[in-house]
This record gives C-alpha cells, sequence and structure tokens, in this order.
C-alpha cells in the first residue's frame, strides 16, 4: 500500500519533497514498488510547484540581459551579432525588437534557445 496523498498544502509539499528526498542517494527501479512511488510523488511534486510555485516566462530581452550578466557575454558581442552598437542599445532598452533573423543569430551564436528569443514582448513607446 502507498502512503502518498494529494498535496492540498505547502505542508503537505514539504512532506512530499522529505519523501522524496530519501530516493536521490538511491534511486528505485522502475516499476518496483518504491519506483512507483517515486515516480507519483515526482508527478505531484511537479503539479503542485506549477500549481503554487510557478516562474513567468522571461521575454526575450530579459534573456539577452541574462546571457549578458550571468553567461559572459557582452553587450559587444550583441552589437557584433547585430551589426551595430546602436541596434544593440535599442534592443536592450526595448526600442526596437529582434527580428527573427537576428533572434536566430543570437541562438546560434550564443547557445541560447531560439524558442525564447522569437516571442512578442513589449517596447517602450517615446514620449513624443
Amino acid at each position: 500500500m502507498m502512503d502518498v496523498r494529494p498535496l492540498r498544502t505547502e505542508a503537505d509539499y514539504q512532506w512530499a519533497i522529505q519523501q522524496i528526498e530519501a530516493y536521490f542517494d538511491d534511486q528505485p527501479a522502475v516499476g518496483s514498488p518504491d519506483g512507483d512511488r517515486f515516480d507519483v510523488l515526482a508527478t505531484l511534486i511537479e503539479a503542485y510547484e506549477n500549481r503554487h510555485h510557478s516562474i513567468p516566462a522571461a521575454d526575450p530581452v530579459q534573456i539577452l540581459h541574462y546571457a549578458i550578466e550571468d553567461l559572459g557575454r557582452s553587450q559587444t558581442e550583441l552589437a557584433d551579432l547585430l551589426g551595430s552598437r546602436s541596434r544593440a542599445s535599442e534592443i536592450l532598452n526595448r526600442k526596437r525588437c529582434l527580428t527573427i533573423e537576428q533572434a536566430h543569430r543570437i541562438s546560434t551564436a550564443w547557445n541560447l534557445p531560439l524558442e525564447l528569443l522569437a516571442v512578442p514582448y513589449r517596447i517602450e513607446q517615446n514620449a513624443a
């Protein structure tokens, strides 16, 4: 008999995390009773996290800032990929959108998923 239960509260979630951690050092065989328990716990935890701890998707400008700040890329490298420093600055400051061609070029050069760069996003409108 499996002692797994629905995760309705943060306390239930913490209980499930504690239960699954025991399997990290010694993963059970697939199809075994412990393997089935591990799979059910993982599914419940994932569902709870998606419902209660979801992380909003980043837009392309946020991805570019992340690559520059955390992945060791630079605005100069971005300018080289886009053809000019002003173009890189406009994109990073939300004055201009990336084109699909630019997104593809960045994706290839920086090994970033194209699907993160090739989505619509908000640009700042100039006050006239």
